[in-house]
Formats: structure tokens, sequence, C-alpha cells
């Protein structure tokens, strides 16, 4: 008789992989200076190694997460943590920008079909009653690499170099695949059609969730893409100070998304309409009680980001079930729907402070904080929970 698989003996791998996979992503920005120096390009051009591989992830994810899904899971995961890690080697060394550029294709198209295989993994890892449970301790991964992969890149190439800074990342997703490699069951399943999977697309209640988390990644990165120059900015804080309180956000981040499993597995819609009702209340404490008091920002930043990024589990949750027999393919749907919003809020967030000043960034969240609000309730009312599955067009 084989011994069952303790999940805490899997998860934590999960978590490192899905930390090293988005500081692969976003760590760029925390060294985006150096690059620009070591490679003679332009601010502008450094930012596309950011916005390329957002793009290629919305553009190519659903589509390879159906042709990556006839085969065993636990390969699809292993190869892609040693894609990752054996880019970051050689993305250490590149000669050229060109090159680095070159270097970000792959795991950018690996990017979804690695997070939606590594959500189904941790799911098979628990009963499943608690399959909410288990997307809520994976997402501890994608909160750390949302949040700490930045600041943590940033340090380690100015305490180190330029080259640790990147090679940190290919041992984090290294030792992740060899953790899978050694400790994840097969997870073979039984394929399913890509006809079966696009059906899903069929029903009104997926493309009412897509939208609805296009919507809420846009409120969330309208503002958080600019947090470090309107804190600079409206409260006169220093760099050091600032990032401190990224840092606390953070630490709020990961206690939210906690919270948000909890709340998710016993309230569902209650959940996810009362997120944007928060989202928007963070928004007006942040302008009207944002102060130079490093006590009291503590406490608003704190809050902020945990309801800020509760956002990820609860968008994830609120699409996925509205196809349960597609999850993985759903999962996909939710990783470009999410970096739509993303690339979306960092635009529309800067055309706003450019007509409104910074504050324009807390207009812009508590505009599209109230679309999402709009779309899930919609949703909410015509379809309600676990009801959208049979729910298709005419």
């Amino acid at each position: 008789m084989s011994t069952p698989i303790k999940p805490m003996s899997v998860m934590p791998f999960i978590i490192l992989g899905l930390f090293g996979l988005y500081t692969l992503e976003l760590g760029v920005v925390g060294i985006l200076p150096m690059i620009v120096e070591r490679f003679g390009v332009s601010v502008a051009q450094a930012g596309l190694l950011m916005s390329l591989f957002a793009l290629i992830v919305a553009l190519c994810g659903p589509f390879l997460v159906l042709v990556f899904s006839r085969f065993d899971r636990k390969h699809v995961l292993v190869g892609a943590l040693l894609c990752f890690s054996l880019c970051s080697v050689l993305s250490a060394y590149a000669p050229n920008y060109s090159t680095l550029m070159a270097l970000r294709v792959v795991p950018a198209m690996l990017h979804p079909v690695f997070f939606s295989a590594a959500f189904a993994a941790a799911v098979s890892l628990y009963p499943k009653e608690r399959a909410t449970h288990a997307t809520t301790v994976a997402f501890i991964g994608t909160t750390l690499g949302l949040v700490f992969g930045v600041p943590i890149t940033a340090w380690v190439a100015g305490r180190f170099s330029y080259e640790a800074s990147i090679l940190f990342c290919a041992a984090a997703t290294l030792l992740a695949g060899i953790g899978l490699l050694l400790k994840l069951p097969r997870q073979v399943t039984v394929p399913q059609s890509f006809a079966s999977q696009l059906s899903i697309l069929k029903s009104p209640a997926v493309w009412l969730a897509i939208v609805a988390t296009v919507l809420i990644f846009t409120s969330k990165f309208a503002v958080y893409s600019y947090a470090a120059e309107y804190l600079r900015s409206e409260t006169g804080m220093d760099a050091e100070t600032i990032s401190l309180l990224l840092v606390i956000f953070g630490v709020g981040g990961v206690l939210g998304n906690l919270l948000a499993g909890r709340a998710l597995s016993n309230h569902l819609v209650r959940t996810v309409v009362l997120f944007p009702i928060l989202l928007s209340a963070a928004y007006g404490v942040l302008h009207s009680l944002g102060s130079a008091s490093v006590g009291s920002m503590a406490v608003i930043v704190v809050l902020w980001g945990a309801i800020h990024t509760s956002g990820m589990v609860i968008s994830q949750m609120w699409l996925a079930e509205t196809a349960p027999q597609a999850q993985s393919f759903a999962t996909s749907l939710y990783v470009s729907a999410a970096n739509a919003g993303i690339a979306l809020g960092s635009w529309i967030g800067g055309v706003f402070i450019d007509t409104y000043g910074l504050p324009g960034t807390l207009v812009c969240g508590l505009l599209f904080a109230g679309l999402s609000l709009l779309v899930i309730v919609i949703k909410a009312v015509l379809y309600g929970p676990r009801r959208s599955a049979g729910m298709t067009l005419a």
C-alpha cells in the first residue's frame, strides 16, 4: 500500500517555484538602472523587459496551457522550473540587450503553463473540500514574488552584483524544480479534448468573470504601480522609509490572502462582492489619512496590502468556479486576464497622473473598482456560485 503524500512536504516547493517565477518576471524592475547602464539602452527600452513579458503571457497563455494539458503535470512543472533556471543563468551573462530580451521569451510562454499546473498540483494534494485552502496556500508564493521579488533583487544587486541578483532567481527555481522532482507524485490525468476545454468560452458567466478580473487588476495596479512615487510625493517620506513600508505592504498581503481563503470557503459571493468595496475604502483612507507619520502609515499600508493582495485569490476563485470541468484552462484565462489588467492599469494610471497629478492614481483605482463591482454583481445576480458551468451562449 502506498504511503499518503503529506501536502506540506510538497507545498513549500510549489510556493518557492511561484516565488521564483514572479521574481523572474518582475525582478528586472529592481535592477532597471543597472540594465540601462550595462547595455546602454533607454529607460523605456529597459521597461520593455517587463511589458513584453506580460504581453506574451496574456496572448499565449490559454493556447499553451491547452497544449501542455496532455502531459504529465509533474514533468511540466519540473521542466518549466529547469527552463526558468537555465534562462536566468544565461541572462546573468547576456552579452547584449537583444539577447537579454530574447531569453525572456520562453519563460514568458511557460509562465501560464507553470502557474496553471502548479495550482492544479496543489489542489490534487488535498481533499476536494479543501481546494480553496490549497489555492490559498499556493498563492503565498505568488504574493511573495509579487511583493518581495523586486526589493530582494535590488538588494542582492546592490550588496553583491548584477549577475548575483539574476542568479538568485536561478537558484530559487532550480531548488523548487529539484524539490518537486523528488517529492511530487506523478500527476497523470485523463487528457481532456481541446474542444471540451474551449467549450467553457461559450459560458457568459466565464466572460463576466474574465472581465471582472481585468477590471480588478486594472484598479489594483493603476495605484500600486506608482505606490513608491505616491508615498514620496504625498507624504514626503525618504526612499528608505518607503522601502520599509513596501515590505510591510507585502506582509499585509500574505495575511490578506490567508484570510481571504477562509472567507471564500464560507461565503464565496459575499467575499467577492465585498472586495472592490474594501479596496475603494483603502484608497479613500490612503488619500484622507496619509501623512509623514511612519506609525500611522504602517497601519494604513498593512491594511492596503492585505486588501490589494487578496484580490488575486478572490478573482481566481471567482473565475475558477465558473468552469469546474476545465480548471487548468480556466486558470490560464485568469493569468491572461490578470496580466492584461496589470498592463492596462500601469498605462491608464499614468494617463490619470498626467491629467490630475499623482492623486489621479487613486481616482483611477476607484473608477475601476466601481466597474469591477458592477460586473461582479451582474454575474452574481444572473448566475450565482457554482451554477454557471452549464450556462452557455445561445
